[in-house]
């Protein structure tokens, strides 16, 4: 695994595929063979002008035909949305298939889709991962390392922390932003099976501290401007949604033991609750003896954890038996290039 050049597919360029393109291009032990595009703007183009880098000399296709008959190690697969059709497909190519999409775990709410994954991945002799950054590296493997640590466990926290007047989204109206907090609530922005996905990042942690989680519960509080907000791609009117926190937990022994908080804010002053100003990204706190914290940021990079987060397991997935292999399957993974 230590000399192996690997190539590598990057299916999608949107801003997860185009930081993975960066990367690739860099990372000597990486050599990018092939892009798939979804934008008829984008064929034909060099990838690394796509990427925002130099010409690299390959040019972007949106032909699947063509990207499913090259001679590759592994596809990072990252479009908008799932498409585990495609996944089985290239797997049976013989190519294994690294997703921040997941899925991630074999839960019941997944089982169906983990279990063709499964049968493909037997008949392409490959593997497949998914990977993320939450769900996924910061929901799962950084509780596990922290517990570690620990004598006891009482309660595993995880939160995740957005200002999209920071880092604006072009889906700030689809998230919820400027509504009525009551219509809203009736008509949430994200749907109640939201849950399910980051229950399989919950489900790692418990099997991974020889639990079972036998229920779910969720909680959602919004917080109200007090008066309009600017943000890059417009206003918030006051009354209206200026912050979600929804939080998710997963139940052992009918007790919570593991909560994921999601908290999305327009900015931190001008809103009721005025909930807590955090620098960090992410923040994981263990409950127990002893009590231990975490605190995650990309302040100093600005770099894409979530393409990072599978770009890095490659090696690993590549060499793994064949079949779906979440992280605890992986251990711990040793990327390659680097250091450069």
């Amino acid at each position: 695994m230590s000399s192996k050049t690997y190539r590598v597919v990057q299916w999608a360029t949107g801003g997860i595929g185009q930081a993975s393109i960066r990367h690739l291009v860099e990372n000597p032990s990486m050599d990018l063979v092939g892009v798939l595009v979804t934008n008829p703007d984008k064929v034909g183009k060099d990838v690394g002008a796509i990427a925002g880098v130099a010409d690299v000399g390959l040019a972007a296709t949106d032909d699947r035909d063509e990207i499913v008959a090259l001679d590759a190690d592994c596809v990072h697969f990252a479009p908008l949305v799932p498409d585990i059709d495609m996944v089985c497909r290239l797997l049976r190519s013989g190519k294994n298939v690294v997703s921040p999409l997941g899925p991630f775990h074999p839960t019941e709410y997944c089982r169906a889709d983990v279990e063709k994954i499964e049968a493909a991945c037997q008949e392409g002799g490959v593997s497949f991962h998914g990977s993320g950054i939450h769900p996924g590296y910061a929901g799962d493997i950084l509780p596990l390392t922290l517990a570690r640590l620990a004598g006891r466990i009482d309660r595993v926290r995880v939160y995740e922390f957005a200002d999209f007047q920071k880092h604006p989204s072009p889906w700030m109206e689809r998230m919820g932003f400027g509504r009525d907090p009551e219509e809203l609530a009736a008509n949430p922005s994200r749907p109640p099976e939201v849950i399910n996905h980051f229950a399989q990042s919950m489900a790692m942690i418990a099997e991974g501290l020889g639990k079972t989680i036998d229920g779910l519960a969720s909680e959602t509080e919004f917080a109200i401007a007090t008066k309009d907000i600017t943000h890059a791609g417009g206003v918030i009117p006051a009354g209206t949604v200026a912050g979600q926190n929804y939080a998710w937990s997963a139940l052992v022994d009918g007790k919570p033991l593991i909560t994921f908080h999601t908290i999305w804010t327009v900015g931190h002053e001008d809103m009721e609750p005025a909930w807590e100003r955090v620098d960090g990204r992410y923040r994981i706190v263990v409950d127990g003896d002893a009590s231990l914290e975490l605190t995650l940021d990309d302040k100093a990079t600005g770099g894409n954890w979530t393409a990072m987060a599978g770009l890095t397991a490659i090696p690993a997935v590549c060499a793994a038996e064949p079949g779906f292999v979440t992280h605890l399957d992986l251990g711990v993974v040793q990327p390659r290039g680097l250091v450069r």
